[in-house]
């Protein structure tokens, strides 16, 4: 069965603009991106485009999504963001180029894994700067590992070192940080006795102090995708002014199922919901409202959506239904209609993983571009 809605519609018109912007300012500071393509499900096309704006290499934390485009023929280099198994080490030498690393056992392993497969393999080894995610906290034991790296890991190739900010511990990249991070790669360097190829400062959050023109010299390496695929959270939860993104990028569409007027307040006992949570509900009184046939299933947290119509609100919902609050909707909504939803982060996130959400690429000049 092919369904035609729900549906997302990802332009690449914009997708083009953001990625270009974003290489092309990262480029002036002598930063190279690597175009992180886990947010939208490792998709081959948007992978392709990364590669042909500015992006020097490919990045996901799936190993089946760096398969899946070595598959569909395009170039790498690939790193792998997620710092790897032991279990999965092979498959990481022979489809990565490079990965990011934090466990000493994991690289002597790997030394392992290579010598065997007759190949070579290249690591940056991670710091943690405060947000607790991967990475050695304490430094002297980091700078240690790098120098056993490049001393008794022949097959091994200590590419540089790196550092994650915000994700975990919601820690904001500043300049303060990314010299830190610097310090590390000098002690590095003066214990190797050579240059470090990668010094990379993080993720889309890091790519702030490049907009801002505060990113220290010697950072060479940003890991960027949500900022360019959907430019939600730079702009709309950060608040910076002027990014020239496009927040567009992608439109999710929902077919309206039912259409009435209810209370706002549960009628009984409240226990939880389906997913075992206790929300809590304002009483409006009655108000007309639409249920879209999407779901947690299909998006994650449905309250993320962005309605595009003004005056609909996300009221929440369950596994396959999304309830919205339509009464101040100028728009006369009725069953059958379409409802457009801009997206956060993991609402791409989770739409783009999914095998049964059409996918429709589509250009600002109204062709449907034909890319595998």
């Amino acid at each position: 069965m092919k369904r035609q809605f729900p549906r997302l519609i990802i332009n690449l018109s914009r997708l083009r603009q953001n990625m270009l912007h974003v290489t092309d300012l990262c480029r002036q500071s002598g930063i190279q991106v690597c175009g992180v393509i886990k947010g939208c499900g490792g998709l081959p096309t948007i992978a392709r485009l990364f590669r042909l704006c500015g992006a020097s290499e490919l990045g996901s934390s799936r190993l089946e999504q760096i398969i899946s485009c070595h598959e569909a023929g395009i170039p790498g280099p690939y790193l792998l963001l997620r710092i790897p198994m032991l279990s999965e080490l092979e498959e990481v030498v022979r489809w990565c180029d490079t990965s990011l690393q934090s466990e000493l056992s994991v690289l002597n392993a790997l030394e392992e894994v290579c010598q065997r497969l007759n190949s070579t393999h290249r690591v940056i080894v991670m710091a943690d700067l405060g947000d607790l995610r991967e990475g050695f906290w304490n430094h002297d034991e980091m700078v240690d590992v790098c120098v056993h790296v490049e001393k008794h890991l022949p097959h091994v190739h200590l590419a540089g070192i790196g550092v994650n900010l915000g994700c975990y511990g919601s820690i904001q990249p500043t300049a303060d940080k990314m010299h830190s991070l610097l310090t590390i790669a000098h002690h590095v360097e003066a214990r190797i006795g050579r240059k470090l190829e990668v010094i990379s400062g993080g993720a889309s959050s890091s790519y702030t102090l490049v907009h801002w023109g505060t990113m220290p010299a010697g950072i060479n390496h940003l890991r960027i995708g949500e900022t360019v695929l959907n430019a939600h959270d730079l702009p709309y939860v950060w608040k910076i002014p002027n990014m020239g993104l496009h927040p567009d990028t992608m439109v999710l569409q929902a077919e309206v199922v039912e259409i009435k007027t209810k209370p706002t307040y549960p009628v009984g006992n409240i226990i939880i919901d389906a997913f075992g949570n206790k929300p809590t509900y304002v009483d409006r009184g009655f108000r007309k409202r639409c249920i879209v046939a999407i779901g947690r299933a299909d998006v994650g947290d449905v309250e993320q959506l962005i309605p595009r119509d003004k005056g609909i609100t996300v009221l929440g919902g369950s596994s396959d239904h999304c309830l919205l609050d339509i009464q101040d909707c100028k728009r006369n909504l009725q069953v059958g209609d379409i409802v457009e939803f801009l997206l956060s982060y993991p609402n791409m996130l989770y739409a783009t993983a999914r095998n049964d959400l059409p996918l429709h690429f589509t250009e600002d000049n109204g062709e449907d571009p034909e890319l595998a």
